[in-house]
């Protein structure tokens, strides 16, 4: 678990900016749940067969003795809510939401216990062109963040009983095939053989290319509705490729579901995932209703912006600087009164002691732009001293009541 520091802040800012601007463009609103839920909140929706279940959460008896855990991912406590406070069975839903989960996972580069992610979730729509368009909308959002060298994967895994078919023949194969398995793979073929599918070794893989397909055992509505995302991509101009070993490591997922992938973090190359949840709302104790929605790694792409981008921390656009008589109190004064006249300017003001050298030290450590000097002579007359910082250009004295005025003129040409 990480903390998040202010030379990294300016680059979590702009990723919540444009997720929350793109969202908001879909016609999507917040929602905000709790880090800590019921532990049933999550095994029956993600499944007690899977790792986030059996390994992963951080789980605990409160001093009632009821099982609390804090939540390793964002759907199953949005569906809660929006079972809860009645949000369903209506017209179409559309949410989004922010913050950390948790999971006892080994960290590694883009994978920690604390982790963040955004997510959109879409609630009472069934057709392929809601799937199609939540596609298109994380790409968007890539788009607008600068981010463009990731590779979407998509794949549909049917209904329940279309699963549950394929998972009997994949099932009879991997026996037949025991010796070749490795370690991890011989304990997901009894526990959920699906996840074999999605197996790192490179032995596995290879022998994953005999496999029965799943795409093999879809029955007709499955395969329009898989069809029909793949021309609506297509009509929207995004790329894709159809990977039929794709799975989700929940087991609330059916028919259409897709990752974005990026080969610039190494092993853990998944930024964004998501997919269809038509049984979700069902297994959470309501009645039966489609959803969808997706949620990206905060951490990850975080870290591909910080490759790829150059912005720099929040730094103040003025230090004021004080020395004298009845200075601090006016420059606060006249601190809080900047703040007040001009949107957006950030001033900071000298605190403490300290001589005018080691206060013009402090200014150019801070990274503001320019020094507002404020020392007696300036305090009697009616004026303050404007010193630029970063520029060789001659110091102005200006009127207190004319201040605002050039600070404003000088912000304008700084965007």
């Amino acid at each position: 678990m990480h903390d998040i520091l202010p030379a990294d802040s300016a680059l979590w800012h702009r990723l919540e900016a444009v997720a929350c601007s793109v969202f908001s463009r879909y016609g999507f609103q917040e929602i905000r749940v709790p880090i800590l839920e019921k532990t049933e909140v999550f095994t029956r929706a993600i499944g007690t067969a899977t790792d986030v279940v059996e390994k992963e959460m951080y789980s605990f008896e409160d001093r009632n003795g009821e099982s609390l855990s804090l939540r390793p991912e964002g759907t199953a406590g949005v569906v809660r809510a929006a079972l809860q406070n009645g949000l369903l069975y209506g017209q179409p839903v559309r949410l989004w939401y922010g913050g950390p989960m948790f999971r006892y996972e080994r960290p590694q580069k883009g994978r920690t216990r604390q982790f963040h992610q955004l997510g959109a979730e879409v609630f009472g729509a069934e057709g392929p062109d809601v799937d199609a368009e939540l596609i298109r909308m994380g790409e968007r959002i890539w788009s607008e963040m600068g981010l463009e060298d990731f590779r979407l994967e998509i794949n549909s895994l049917g209904t329940a009983a279309e699963r549950s078919a394929y998972k009997e023949h994949l099932v009879s194969f991997l026996h037949a095939h025991a010796d070749q398995l490795d370690e991890d793979s011989q304990r997901r073929v009894e526990r959920n053989p699906l996840r074999v599918l999605d197996s790192k070794d490179k032995g596995v893989q290879e022998l994953l290319a005999e496999a029965p397909q799943l795409g093999d055992f879809l029955g007709e509505n499955s395969r329009r509705h898989f069809d029909g995302v793949c021309s609506l991509l297509t009509r929207l101009g995004v790329g894709f490729q159809v990977n039929q070993r794709l799975v989700r490591g929940l087991d609330y997922y059916s028919h259409t579901v897709f990752e974005w992938i990026t080969d610039e973090l190494g092993a853990q190359g998944t930024v964004c995932a998501g997919g269809r949840y038509d049984g979700l709302i069902e297994l959470q104790g309501g009645k039966p209703w489609p959803g969808i929605g997706f949620a990206m790694g905060q951490e990850r792409l975080v870290e591909l912006l910080r490759l790829k981008d150059n912005t720099q921390p929040t730094v103040p656009h003025v230090y004021l600087v004080m020395l004298g008589s009845g200075t601090k109190t006016e420059g606060l004064a006249l601190a809080e009164e900047l703040r007040g006249d001009i949107s957006g300017l950030r001033v900071l003001s000298h605190s403490g002691s300290g001589s005018f050298r080691s206060q013009f030290k402090r200014a150019d450590r801070s990274g503001a732009a320019l020094a507002l000097v404020l020392g007696e002579e300036e305090l009697a007359n009616g004026q303050v001293v404007v010193k630029r910082l970063r520029e060789h250009l001659p110091q102005e004295t200006l009127p207190r009541n004319e201040l605002s005025r050039w600070l404003r003129d000088w912000l304008a040409k700084q965007v």
